[in-house]
């Protein structure tokens, strides 16, 4: 397993480590990710999908990582700054 870093309580997390993924596609959340994210019995995750890489998020991760990522203001002032009429309406 490789570590990068790890700090906990609400602050960012990066651990990597390589998964075996079955034939099937499955693939096991690790038991303290799992016991952190409230999964100890189940439940659902999002996926998301950047192309070359996948992120898996916590349940309401979703709206969190958003969120924290770019405001609706900050949003509509990028958009707002665009050159591209075609982006500029996104």
């Amino acid at each position: 397993m490789i570590k990068d870093h790890q700090v906990s309580k609400g602050i960012a997390m990066a651990t990597a480590a390589e998964y075996l993924v079955s034939t099937s596609g499955q693939m096991s959340v690790p038991a303290a990710v799992r016991h952190r994210w409230g999964l100890d019995h189940g439940g659902r995750v999002t996926v998301v999908d950047l192309g070359d890489a996948v992120i898996l998020l916590p349940p309401g991760g979703r709206q969190t990582v958003l969120a924290r990522a770019l405001t609706a203001e900050g949003h509509r002032r990028f958009v707002s700054g665009l050159d591209d009429p075609d982006l500029a309406t996104t």
